[in-house]
This record gives structure tokens, sequence and C-alpha cells, in this order.
């Protein structure tokens, strides 16, 4: 089976999107190869390629950008050098590794095969249930827990089922918390199509979150963050004395239990051949104070 049609079954296996033109495709590599292996990973990171190459596998397929732009294209194409780019397209092309990105498509699955992932390995799935905001934007899950856990001891869980180095948050450590939103990705401003409110200005996503943990979330978990709308919000609320929190874990840590789990539906897509997921590793170390 070539690499090519490797992604046509995954393709297939995904809801038709017409006319796409988005950031899934190939970043590298010949897909007209024979697939030796699979490797899914959040990213293709030096020591996701060293993994790949050393289970044999010729594939990696990944959420996230390759090449350290968002506009993700298949090679570097700034008008100034880029040596760590270089370095790196040299390391997969001697190892002839092909790199697909399986982004939208994945998203777009229903359920969303990302956060199926997640719920899956958190242990979640049975408390969890998805919201469609009606300010638009990001829906986001909810999870009611069967009894309060500490913050702690969620930030542990969490850590522990992601493989963490560690987490920042906001609250108190010992407030025990038992529903839990993990929300969409926290911008200024959602673009051109955020609905508006009444006085016609923006309806922002993060700003509306208020509104959910005024209606009883103990703690967000957020992918992306910024400081001025809804973690202010948390913060003076629990200056104020109320039970609230963020966990905040950053986005590649946020969504890389998608990708074990695609390794999952991925080896009943094509049996036969070797698919292992890879941990990129969280990509953050801390200072102690």
């Amino acid at each position: 089976m070539t690499i090519r049609e490797v992604i046509d079954t995954i393709l297939a296996y995904h809801p038709f999107l017409m006319d796409y033109h988005g950031c899934d495709d190939f970043k590298c590599g010949n897909p007209d190869q024979e697939c030796t292996g699979i490797v899914t990973a959040i990213s293709p990171t030096i020591e996701v390629i060293q993994e790949a190459k050393k289970l044999g596998a010729n594939l990696i397929v990944v959420h996230e950008p390759t090449f350290y732009t968002s506009e993700d294209g298949p090679g570097w194409f700034e008008d100034f050098p880029n040596s760590v780019y270089e370095e790196k397209q040299k390391m997969l092309d001697e190892a002839g590794i092909v790199v697909w990105r399986d982004h939208d498509h994945l998203h777009f699955h229903n359920p969303d095969g990302i956060f199926e992932g997640v719920l899956r390995y958190t242990g979640w799935k049975e408390y969890a249930h998805a919201v469609r905001p009606p300010y638009g934007g990001f829906g986001h899950f909810v999870i009611e827990l069967p009894e309060p856990v500490s913050l702690k001891n969620l930030a542990d869980h969490l850590m522990k089922s992601i493989g963490m180095n560690g987490c920042r948050y906001i609250g108190r450590p010992e407030d025990m918390v038992q529903k839990i939103a993990i929300v969409g990705h926290l911008y200024p401003m959602m673009g051109p199509m955020t609905p508006k409110r009444s006085d016609g200005k923006p309806k922002e996503y993060s700003v509306q979150i208020i509104g959910d943990m005024e209606e009883g979330i103990d703690v967000i978990l957020p992918g992306e963050t910024i400081d001025w709308t809804v973690l202010s919000y948390i913060r003076d609320a629990v200056s104020l004395g109320r039970n609230k929190a963020m966990i905040s874990l950053g986005h590649f840590n946020w969504e890389t239990l998608g990708m074990k789990y695609a390794a999952d539906w991925l080896k009943d897509l094509v049996p036969g051949i070797q698919v292992t997921y890879v941990h990129a590793g969280d990509m953050f170390h801390y200072f102690e104070s």
C-alpha cells in the first residue's frame, strides 16, 4: 500500500469537505512510495522524526504545522534563511519520510477526532457533553465529574494523562471542583465573522465564557490564552473568595491525546501496517521560584 493510498483511505474515513483548499496536505516527501509504517504525533518535532526513523516508519501524520508558519506550506517561503528548517528538511529527506497534516478533517469529523481522544484518554467521555454556544466561534465540552476533586488533583490527573512537565493555573489548589469546561482557544477576537452585541461591538468568545462560569462552570481548560478577558475575571473571582479556576495546558498538550486516538482508528483502517503514536513531549519546562 502506497503512502498516497493510505492518505486516500484516511480521507475516505473523514467527512468529505467540498472544494477543500486548506492546510491538510503533504508537507514533504514522496507519497508514491510503499508505506513501511505510520507514526501519529501532534507535530513532527526532531524527536518524533528520530523515533519514526528508528521504528522504520516513513509516514508521519500530524495535527499541527511542520515548518514554523501558520500558513504551513511544504517548505520555507520567507525572504530570510532558516538553518533549523534546512536541517530538519534534510533529516526528513535522508530518512525518506513523508509528513501529512490532518487538521481540518479531524475537527470536522463527528465526533471531533481530536477531542474524542482527549475525552477517552482522560477517562471523561461518559461525563462529557458538547456545547455549541449561541454566540458563535468555538464550541466546547462540559464535563461534570461524578464527585468533586481538588484543583491540584485535577491538574495532576491531566499532567499524568497527557505527559506534561508541569502546568500554569489560576485558583486555589485545595478548592474542590466538579464542573469543567474544555473551551476553545482564547483569542482577542474571532475575526470578521464574529457575532455582534446589540451595540454593534464584537461578541468575544473569551468574554462569553464568563457567562458560562457565572452559570456554574468551576474550571476552564483552554488551549491558547490571553490575560485580559476571562482569565482576569477568574483572578478577581478567586480574590473575592469564589471557587473559580483555570488550568493552562498549552495548545499542543491540549490536543495531543487526539493524535494518540488517531493511532487507534488508523490501525483499523490499514491492517498490516504498523501504526505508532509518538508523544512529542511537553515543549515547556518550569523554573522554580
